[in-house]
């Protein structure tokens, strides 16, 4: 077990090594970030190591990792720190981060509609709750499945291949532990629908939506940016933008 511990370990700090990638559009500033978060928000970011290149392919995506916005929250221990989020890296597992971890990444903010302040607090509360879950790096082979950027697969396994694992329940990733958190509320991101037919006697034919939740392994950053449930904010625009301040190179 030491061994593999150890193959583990050296293989999530390679994977999750840092490599130029040209981006096309300009990233927020830290600032920017924080005038535009609320809690609960989920935060989407294009990562730049290999596992984030692997994952975006997988994915069909832009967004690689995604990270949830608390605040300033009590854990039941200590208050933390205010402008706080709470991801899952896969070296370091649950853990609580700064903004300036997204420094000069592009990303996205997803915010859900409709969360009262108290179910806001849940969401958070769930995630704080889960701080020290651990990546199982004894799983050499779920590993292993990134260190192809573009691994040789079928479009349709593709989902199923980022949820590959042993079953730990302190296993850590990123869109399954924000997934997790809705799902504790009850909060939809993108559950199945089934429809039953209408037998009311004032619109027989109406067919009545049932939704069903999605196993929360099966969730990619990408789901909370097509969510039909969530609110799309770009840092960028979303505080008193004005072009008429831009300063344009001449022509």
């Amino acid at each position: 077990m030491i061994v593999l511990d150890k193959i583990g370990e050296a293989l999530a700090a390679y994977l999750t090594r840092s490599r130029h990638i040209h981006g096309a559009s300009h990233p927020p500033t830290a600032q920017q970030l924080l005038d535009s978060l609320r809690p609960a928000d989920v935060l989407l970011v294009e990562g730049n190591s290999r596992v984030s290149l692997a994952i975006k392919y997988l994915t069909q995506s832009t967004w690689s990792h995604a990270a949830l916005y608390i605040g300033s929250q009590s854990d039941g221990r200590a208050i933390r720190a205010s402008n706080s989020f709470v991801e899952a890296d896969l070296v370091d597992g649950v853990r609580l981060v700064g903004v300036d971890t997204y420094a000069g990444l592009n990303a996205r903010i997803c915010r859900p509609v409709g969360l009262t302040e108290s179910e806001r607090d849940a969401v958070g509360r769930f995630a704080i709750e889960r701080l020290g879950y651990r990546y199982d790096l004894k799983n050499i082979f779920d590993l292993a499945r990134y260190l192809l950027p573009n691994p040789p697969v079928p479009t349709r396994w593709r989902r199923r291949m980022i949820a590959l694992g042993s079953g730990d329940p302190t296993r850590a990733i990123c869109s399954t532990l924000i997934a997790q958190a809705f799902q504790s509320v009850r909060y939809p991101i993108l559950p199945h629908v089934d429809f039953l037919p209408g037998n009311s006697a004032e619109c027989p034919v109406c067919a009545q939506e049932i939704l069903s939740i999605r196993h929360h392994s099966l969730f990619a950053p990408r789901d909370f940016d097509v969510s039909p449930y969530f609110e799309i904010v770009k840092p960028t625009i979303g505080v008193d933008f004005d072009f008429h301040c831009l300063q344009w190179a001449p022509m």
